[in-house]
């Protein structure tokens, strides 16, 4: 028997269709092995930096499994993906479960001749390539977890800060200021509706804005007063030429733009295509294209639009640390036209659509510029016009279509004909501050300043989601007040190191290691040295508590003071600048705090306190005066009642989960917290899981119920529902 280990199940399906009963295909879903969450112990730093690892909760089962299956083996294949991470994965196995000299098999896509030859011709595990990834985990570690406890001192407890997430953050703020700095400028658009000789209709917009409006109104009139005419009538052809194979950051960007995915969905969804051996490997800087695939593709332009849409081109990233051995993300065949329904589906379709177009001939356009002006010189006005464009070759977008635009054909007209002006009207604008980053955006310019990689781009953004540093406000992507907190302060005291230069720098270094060109300890010594002292060297300033004066219009409402401007658990306010002298407070646009009212009893807890009713972050509630030394909080019954699940815990087996709310939205809990301290995502159905023995919990329409440990394969409603 030989045995082939992967990280996740669908890929194990997959693989197995494609091999014989003479091998036994197994996931280790996901890692086995991590950092230990606390830090203490967890690196060794005097001894070189040595990371000291420890089996993933709940993996035990996994890893007892492999090595029972690798004793009965004549042959080990690690078949994890083909990058750091999986190179990474792959050498956690060999050392978790004892292998002795397995083969690491890199399949790049999961098809049939793929996995025969990557099985046929194994290597030994890279480790330049793992240790380029376990100096990532590290050198990430020793950062968030100096500078966040730094913030949590100084700024407020549960704050962190990030290797590539704080240099992110950074860039949003950056904009932010620049919308806040800006002053918008007034200025007039002019348009005119005009009647040619043969009665066509024609809108001319004036070529200049005018500043003022008594200039617009000057060029209104003298259009009104004088007869018009055609001054020039200029065609050009222009050619746009298709665009390269998508890399992991484009199909992030125009799977954001133009389907509305997330970064972090569209991984997800890419993941799930390849691993059903749709899509070659989806975490890629190469716009590459094998010879196989070219040679397939071109074929199929030829049959499906002929032999003139054919054009064999060659693609170069920009990027000096793409590897150009790997791969573009393309289809594993351009004959495959679906891959099943849905969000799936549409992902696939625009993978497929932009590969297939990156070889074709380029798009011909007709573009046509018409101006027009008055005749006579006494009352001299700017040019009006108006620009279109017609396609008279689509090549390349015939294979994506969504790519091809508006096209805006402009009626027959010569130079010198005259018009007739039907209409003619101003309007008033400002102009607009820079626009906030999307999703799309962020990844665009992360990759600019070559900060991160392209696996990490969407684990960036939702980092700073679920932190509650950013918010989305529509696409656009918004600092909170807490992220303009913590941004500020990493700014003012860490600023080389959440700055483009540093961060790429870091990046490269990174790259070198996995070259074999640099050194793991030298690397991680050369950064932690002078770190852990600038850090050490800020464990005296002060609190950060106020973040600026407030408006001088804002007096204290108890003693008439002026007012700081704070952050709190539910965002900024305004605090009396005498605290804690004096507790007057503010909302932030001035506005008082309801005062709390007593409801006449004691609290039942501290026995000294009144029960008053507040205003918080999620609405009225009541709770003790004697607040933060007594944390009562009163309950209705009924509400009690309602969130009561009647499923016992499976830890302490004692209380009851219960419905609980926490910063990040609703969870379940047990109901002897903080003694016990078990929880899930969502509502427990009372069921047992028959792959791990955990609870099992409510899921979505299509799959009612999934497992509530993360690292077991029924955790997935995708995978669950196919094992169905």
């Amino acid at each position: 028997m030989k045995l082939v280990i992967v990280e996740s199940p669908t890929k194990a399906k997959t693989i197995s269709h494609y091999l014989d009963s003479s091998f036994k295909v197994m996931a280790s879903v996901g890692h086995i092995r991590d950092l230990p969450k606390k830090n203490s112990g967890a690196i060794d730093i005097a001894h070189g930096f040595v990371p000291h690892y420890e089996v993933v909760k709940g993996k035990e089962k996994i890893v007892a499994e492999i090595k029972q299956l690798s004793k009965k083996a004549s042959e080990v294949y690690l078949t994890t993906d083909p990058d750091r991470e999986g190179e990474a994965i792959a050498w956690h196995i060999k050392e978790a479960c004892g292998l002795k000299d397995p083969k690491r098999a890199v399949v790049h896509e999961i098809t049939k001749e793929a996995v025969m030859e990557a099985l046929a011709h194994p290597r030994h595990i890279d480790e330049d390539l793992r240790k380029a990834q376990e100096a990532r985990r590290v050198l990430d570690r020793l950062f968030g977890y100096d500078l966040s406890g730094l913030i949590w001192k100084k700024v407020r407890y549960g704050l962190s800060a990030g290797r590539v997430q704080s240099p992110a953050l950074r860039i949003l703020m950056e904009r932010e200021r620049e919308i806040r700095a800006f002053v918008p400028e007034d200025f007039w658009v002019i348009t005119g509706e005009f009647n040619t000789e043969k009665n066509s209709t024609i809108t001319l917009v004036c070529d200049e804005t005018p500043a003022k409006e008594t200039e617009a109104e000057r060029i209104i009139a003298a259009a009104k007063k004088n007869p018009w005419h055609v001054i020039e009538v200029k065609q050009t052809e222009a050619k746009r030429s298709p665009r390269p194979p998508f890399i992991t950051s484009t199909l992030q960007q125009a799977a954001s733009s133009e389907l509305g995915f997330a970064p972090s969905r569209t991984m997800r969804i890419a993941q799930h295509l390849f691993e059903n051996g749709l899509i070659t490997y989806m975490r890629t800087d190469s716009t590459n294209l094998s010879a196989a695939a070219l040679a397939e593709i071109y074929g199929e332009i030829e049959k499906t639009y002929g032999k003139q849409y054919l054009s064999p081109r060659a693609y170069h990233t920009k990027s000096k640390t793409a590897q150009e051995a790997h791969e573009a993300i393309r289809p594993t065949s351009a004959r495959k036209r679906h891959a099943g329904s849905g969000e799936a589906e549409r992902l696939y379709n625009m993978i497929l659509e932009r590969t297939v177009a990156s070889q074709m001939a380029d798009a011909k356009t007709l573009r046509t510029k018409i101006s027009a002006n008055i005749i006579g010189k006494g009352d001299a006005i700017p040019n009006f016009s108006v620009n279109g464009s017609v396609i008279v070759f689509p090549g390349w977008f015939a294979a994506d279509p969504g790519a091809r635009g508006e096209e805006t054909e402009l009626p027959k007209i010569m130079e010198n004909d005259p018009l007739t002006l039907k209409n003619i009207a101003s309007e008033g604008k400002q102009t607009e501050p820079p626009g906030r980053y999307t999703e799309a955006g962020l990844i665009k310019e992360l990759e600019k300043r070559e900060i991160g990689r392209p696996s990490t781009y969407a684990s960036i953004i939702q980092t700073l989601l679920t932190r509650a540093y950013v918010l989305k406000n529509g696409r656009a992507l918004q600092p909170t007040d807490v992220g303009e907190v913590v941004s500020t302060f990493l700014e003012k005291n860490f600023e080389k190191y959440i700055s483009d230069s540093f961060t790429a720098d870091m990046e490269n270094k990174l790259d070198l290691i996995a070259d074999g060109k640099e050194n793991y300890v030298t690397t991680l010594k050369n950064f932690y040295t002078p770190f852990s002292k600038d850090v050490a060297a800020k464990a005296k300033i002060e609190k950060l508590t106020t973040l600026g004066e407030a408006d001088k219009k804002f007096k204290c409402p108890v003693c008439g003071s002026s007012m700081d401007i704070k952050l709190g658990r539910s965002g900024k306010f305004l605090s009396c600048s005498r605290f804690p002298k004096c507790k007057g407070s503010l909302k932030i646009d001035g506005a008082p705090f309801e005062e709390p009212k007593e409801t006449g009893e004691m609290c039942p807890e501290c026995k000294t306190g009144k029960l008053v009713e507040r205003e918080g972050k999620f609405g009225k509630f009541i709770a003790c005066n004697n607040y933060p030394k007594c944390k009562y909080i009163k309950e209705d019954p009924a509400e009690v009642a309602k969130r009561k699940t009647g499923v016992t815990c499976p830890l302490c087996k004692e209380g009851e989960i219960t419905e609980r709310r926490g910063r990040f939205g609703f969870f379940y809990s047990c109901s002897n917290y903080p003694k016990c301290k078990f929880a899930m995502k969502a509502r427990p159905t009372g069921n047992i899981c028959k792959l791990c023995d955990s609870l099992m919990m409510e899921g979505t329409k299509t799959i009612p119920e999934r497992c509530s440990n993360k690292d077991c394969p029924n955790h997935n409603p995708l995978k669950a529902a196919k094992r169905k």
